[in-house]
């Protein structure tokens, strides 16, 4: 089955930019998921394309317009979840990740300006998500972003099923260091155990790194991995 991205967007011409390349973009050569960006302004009927307005109230910037979003919206044959990038949404989390993963597709808005009618998120169900405690210009970016974490983890994209299994937040840690040849390189060397043969050894030294990395990084999610544990 493939999966089904919709993109509404005021820059169309911003995808599938980095969706285009690497695992991403043989991906979507080879059919495992499919893209539609679609121009919000195409949905305008004045002469002049209008798709934002001032906000009622008063304040900076510009609104975008519920009836112009709410028709792009309407026009669009999205499957799954109606996303919208938004810096006061829900935090992305990897397993929300898995979830679309197992969605045949989404609609994901991306804002402009200061945002959008606050209608449309009720009356069109969108479900707000953030990439984190910060503001971007647009939604785009974080749009691209969310997908690519997606199509990593669609069947057939990534090489080996296991290579995504060690990874950060896939279980609440984050994902122990890596090392390569040379062995030894500007006096620092490959740790011993990794060059043992001994995988159980391996594997638990891989473990105590994680716990340890995300103890002294992310206290936060160290302590929601302790109270998951009891």
């Amino acid at each position: 089955m493939t999966f089904a991205a919709t993109i509404l967007t005021l820059f169309p011409e911003m995808f599938p930019g980095s969706l285009g390349h690497s695992l991403a973009g043989k991906a979507l050569s080879d059919g495992l998921w499919s893209l539609d960006a679609r121009d919000i302004r195409a949905s305008a009927t004045d002469r002049h394309r209008t798709v934002d307005d001032h906000p009622a109230g008063g304040g900076a910037g510009m609104v975008l317009k519920p009836d112009v979003l709410a028709a792009a919206i309407d026009a669009s044959a999205h499957v799954g979840p109606r996303l919208l990038m938004s810096p006061r949404g829900k935090p992305l989390t990897q397993s929300f990740i898995r979830e679309l993963a197992q969605a045949p597709g989404c609609l994901i808005v991306c804002g402009r300006f200061e945002g959008i009618d606050e209608r449309v998120i009720e009356k069109r169900s969108l479900i707000e998500v953030s990439l984190g405690d910060f503001v971007l210009s647009g939604g785009e970016p974080a749009a691209l972003a969310l997908l690519d974490a997606v199509i990593r983890l669609l069947p057939g994209v990534m090489g080996k099923v296991a290579s995504g299994e060690e990874e950060s937040f896939e279980d609440g840690l984050l994902e122990h260091p890596h090392y390569t040849k040379p062995r030894t390189w500007e006096a620092l060397e490959i740790p011993q155990i990794l060059l043992s043969g001994d995988h159980k050894a391996i594997a638990q030294w891989k473990r105590q790194q994680r716990e340890a990395l995300t103890k002294s990084v992310r206290p936060d999610l160290w302590q929601k991995y302790l109270a998951d544990k009891i």
